[in-house]
């Protein structure tokens, strides 16, 4: 009860203090460092700019200020000298509580301001993409608690040492792994979190589901630990060791300190979002594993519930095997390594067994099966689905909500390892159950259709596939159907980017570039017949195809990259950039291994891209907007000091090595290749000469072994050396 009494008195206190608001004012402010100087989200998506940032950049300035605030208002006593006199009046240990709760609210009121003041800014920032629920939660969780983390691990600091310079020594040291050794830990970096993109146009709970997990984490962690500095506290006049022994006297002061620390502990080693998967990428064990003798796959039929709330999904799957060698067998199973899995034969339950082995993202299962001749197995799977544990720094993939998902081979169902396909190859029906504003969208040839309406408004999808796994995308998309290089596109992209992908003509865009690549390159091989989906996925730093469907990256059009001049004189000449990456990038690959050289699937794609606007807005247009800004950027990548003295550059701390060799590059790439291109183009005799050299290129067959084109590729093609096309 005096706990109560006492703290309004210590919070008036504390908010009189000038200290006190000058380091409100400073966190309220701080922010804007993640609009300039500190940007740890590396997307460019408007929410990781302009939300992650700034929020991520004023949690890690506000820790370091309570933290300042903190030790040197446990230290104000001391300094003055009237400890003596307070600590007669009220138990220190009393004082320890109503210091700490006065500080967490000042730490909460700090929060709430900070909020409220940028709340109007990032609105204007964000612009149409802007999300109450997103903004709410980023500076909730990246701002908000790293407050209280950092109040806790300050005040135990001092009062273990009970010396301000010790104390706070020991923060910075604590900030400090944060900061540097532990930034690309997810677990570890507890004033900086592990956020790499946010999504514009679909949701980011499962990114701050991770947040949260590492901030309850630390908070019990620092919480044990304030609790074992607080049996430390000097009474009586007593020592270190003098107080612990006192404190320790009343058994429920240590049990709780150490419970919190093992619920801390037990939440780091449970943590549900990343696998265990084996760190050598080239194990093989799960594609190695003989099949089973005499045994084929007939068919498989598929039922998924994802929970769009939870996170989580809950499905059924349904295989029959044919079986002729007369022996029992055993099928192996890759499982997402979050899910749980039953197994039984005609209604009788079988054994599976988790064997503990876990690569590329999928737990080994095994269920042993009788020697008939027909064997019907029910799989019955679900739980939180788990990422793989090297895209700990790049988190979000697995994201299930209600206006996005995307389930890929073992998410979507159990993925059979060790049987071989029967004449009719993976025959599977699937159906999932949705959310009446999703879509489903097969990635690939399959075209889902609603088969069941529920009271509930969700809706029942189902579609066939005829592959040993599967991916299937959904969310709240918005279709184009495109006629262009005599194929029909469906384009799917999120509803919340309608405005900006109706201001840029991505339909006009889309047209544009296919029928130009298909005119003059060919057609994608990974278009099926008539169609070709064209799906907008949440930000996952690139895009991919399989028969059928293309992936396009939403980070690829955003406003601030349909802005960028470096690929296109507007946002429609942007897009078209962005939508030749189809030919160039995934209809051929190219080895980024060697990042001195300007050859890069960009070269080709910004010619590409010049090309095409030359056909559509005229030569005059194109010269003014790509090649005269070629040259500009040339010359001055000449003149640059590091790049005529290279050895300078490396002398530089690594960051500003990083930062000069990142715009270095982007003008090799984007700038002097399309370059060296327009002068084979002149030298080859003819645009007419070059697309024919191109075609051939593009419609080259591959080498399995080494699949990219390469910049001697192209030179042999021209008949031409890498000195011809030297621009000096």
């Amino acid at each position: 009860m005096k706990t109560l009494r006492l703290f309004p008195l210590e919070l008036g206190r504390l908010l009189r203090s000038r200290l006190t608001w000058l380091a409100v004012l400073l966190t309220v402010l701080s922010p804007a460092a993640g609009l300039t100087l500190y940007k740890p989200a590396t997307a460019s998506t408007m929410l990781s700019m302009y939300l992650a940032n700034p929020a991520i950049a004023g949690g890690a300035a506000g820790g370091i200020l309570f933290a300042l605030l903190t030790v040197f208002d446990l230290d104000r006593a001391r300094r003055s000298r009237a400890d003596v006199l307070t600590d007669a009046a009220v138990s220190p240990l009393t004082m320890a509580w109503v210091r700490l709760l006065a500080l967490i609210a000042a730490a909460a009121l700090t929060a709430g301001l900070a909020m409220l003041a940028w709340l109007p800014v990032s609105r204007w920032l964000m612009g149409a993409v802007f999300d109450g629920v997103d903004y709410a939660l980023a500076y909730l969780l990246f701002l908000g608690l790293a407050l209280p983390l950092a109040i806790l691990a300050a005040g135990a600091a001092y009062q273990f040492t009970r010396r301000t310079d010790l104390s706070l020594v020991l923060f910075a040291a604590f900030a400090g792994l944060s900061l540097t050794v532990w930034a690309d830990d997810w677990q570890l970096c507890w004033l900086n979190p592990c956020v790499w993109a946010l999504s514009d146009d679909f949701s980011n709970f499962r990114v701050f589901r991770s947040v949260a997990w590492m901030r309850l984490t630390w908070l019990a962690a620092l919480a044990g630990a304030w609790g074992v500095s607080y049996l430390c506290i000097r009474q009586y006049g007593k020592g270190l060791l003098g107080s612990l022994a006192r404190s320790v006297r009343r058994v429920w002061r240590p049990v709780i300190a150490l419970a919190l620390l093992a619920c801390s502990g037990t939440a780091y080693a449970a943590q549900p979002f990343y696998d265990n998967s084996n760190p050598d990428l080239t194990a093989m064990e799960l594609y190695e594993l003989d099949y089973a003798e005499g045994v084929t796959l007939l068919d498989r039929t598929v039922q998924v519930f994802p929970d769009t709330d939870a996170g989580t999904v809950e499905g059924q799957a349904v295989y029959r095997f044919h079986n002729t060698s007369g022996k029992a067998w055993t099928a192996c199973f890759g499982v997402d390594p979050g899910y749980d899995l039953t197994a039984s034969v005609d209604g009788e339950t079988v054994s599976a067994v988790r064997t503990g082995y876990e690569e590329s993202n999928m737990a080994l299962w095994e269920i042993a099966l009788p020697a008939d001749g027909e064997v019907e197995l029910t799989l019955e799977y679900g739980g939180f689905p788990k990422d793989w544990n090297l895209s700990s720094t790049v988190q979000g993939d697995p994201e299930i909500s209600e206006i996005y998902l995307c389930l890929e081979n073992q998410r979507l169902f159990p993925y059979l390892l060790n049987v071989l396909p029967g004449e009719e190859g993976y025959p599977t029906t699937v159906e999932v159950t949705l959310p009446g504003a999703m879509l489903a969208i097969p990635f690939g040839t399959s075209d889902a259709a609603v088969v069941a309406e529920h009271e509930d408004g969700a809706r029942t999808w189902r579609y066939a596939s005829n592959s040993p796994g599967g991916i299937l995308y959904a969310g709240d998309y918005v279709r184009q159907d495109i006629q262009a290089g005599g194929i029909t596109l469906e384009f799917y992209y999120g509803r919340k980017h309608q405005a900006v992908m109706e201001a840029a003509g991505a339909a006009d865009a889309v047209r544009a570039v296919v029928d130009y690549c298909t005119a003059h390159y060919g057609q994608l091989s990974f278009g099926a017949g008539d169609t070709l989906k064209l799906i907008q996925s949440r930000v996952a730093g690139g895009g991919y195809a399989v028969d059928g469907a293309s992936l396009l990256d939403e980070a690829d059009f955003t406003t601030v990259n349909l802005d960028d001049t470096g690929k296109g004189g507007g946002a429609g000449e942007v897009m078209i950039h962005e939508l030749v990456h189809q030919w160039w990038g995934l209809g051929n690959m190219f080895d980024t291994a060697d990042a001195a050289s300007p050859w890069s699937a960009e070269g080709l794609t910004v010619y590409t891209t010049y090309r095409i606007v030359k056909e559509l807005y005229g030569a005059d247009y194109a010269q003014k907007h790509y090649v005269d800004q070629w040259r500009q950027a040339v010359d001055g990548y000449y003149l640059s000091f590091y790049v005529r003295h290279p050895d300078y550059l490396e002398r530089l701390p690594e960051d500003k090595q990083l930062e000069i060799t990142n715009a270095l590059t982007y003008v090799r790439q984007y700038c002097e290749m399309p370059l060296k291109i327009l002068k084979a183009e002149q030298l080859v005799g003819s645009e007419s000469a070059m697309d024919q050299i191109l075609r051939g290129l593009f419609n080259r067959e591959l080498d399995p072994a080494y699949p990219y084109l390469t910049y001697q590729d192209f030179l042999d093609a021209c008949g031409l050396t890498e000195e011809a096309l030297d621009l000096g």
